[in-house]
């Protein structure tokens, strides 16, 4: 619900309606869920395959969130070419809202107990200053784990406050520039929290899928930037 509030108050310094906002938003959270799941299965067909009426338990955990962001993404592109609204204008006023609410999303890890790093020490936790309470969730099954949660909600939450400091300096950004910095941001730290963590999805035996998207997501945001710089002169400024 803050997510959305920040972004409806946003969008309307960009002539953006809030009931635009607001039907996208009920349109992209279901598809996002249903794209969650369907690529977790892909990418662990092999055993579902054998296991197909699993596929739809989703509550028994299986969710990634770059499907959640691609079937998101499609929603919110068939949503502004129909009513005629920017698409990298609506992407650069709903991103710093995104991130955070991946940052408190990755707190349902927390809760679940899942998500979680390789094995490591009680001293080692406790040298983070962590609270107790953290502390004492990250022993699974009688051994403490890296709290990976914990530094990808911390890196959200700093690319949040980032973002929403810079896309309000004039002339600092081109219309599309604050959705390529939340993709180079969070790309850039999920490819580290992913390699520590022991449940990762894999490809071609021990390729982790999301370390490998991440890289092409980063290398392909500077590129963008780059190139409609250079291409696209007359490109508005976000603000």
């Amino acid at each position: 619900m803050i997510a959305i509030y920040l972004s409806v108050k946003e969008g309307a310094l960009h002539g953006i309606k809030s009931d635009d906002i607001y039907n996208m938003v009920l349109y992209a959270l279901p598809v996002a869920i249903i794209s969650a799941r369907a690529y977790y299965v892909i990418f662990q067909w092999g055993y579902y395959r054998n296991n197909l009426d699993q596929i739809v338990q989703i509550w028994d955990g299986g969710i990634a969130i770059y499907g959640s962001l691609i079937g998101a993404g499609i929603v919110v592109y068939l949503f502004c070419r129909y009513h005629l609204i920017s698409f990298w204008l609506m992407l650069d006023v709903i991103s710093p809202t995104v991130i955070m609410g991946q940052a408190i999303g990755r707190w349902g890890n927390f809760m679940n107990q899942e998500a979680f790093g390789q094995a490591t020490s009680l001293a080692f936790l406790q040298h983070l200053h962590l609270p107790t309470f953290i502390i004492n969730q990250m022993n699974i099954m009688g051994v403490y784990r890296q709290p990976t949660f914990l530094y990808e909600s911390m890196w959200d939450l700093l690319g949040f406050i980032l973002l929403m400091s810079l896309r309000h300096l004039p002339h600092f950004y081109k219309e599309g520039e604050v959705f390529f910095t939340y993709v180079m941001w969070y790309s850039f730290g999920r490819f580290f929290t992913e390699g520590m963590r022991t449940d990762s999805l894999m490809m071609f035996g021990d390729i982790r899928v999301s370390q490998f998207l991440s890289v092409i997501l980063f290398i392909a945001s500077i590129l963008a930037i780059v190139y409609r710089r250079y291409h696209y002169t007359k490109l508005p400024w976000y603000y």
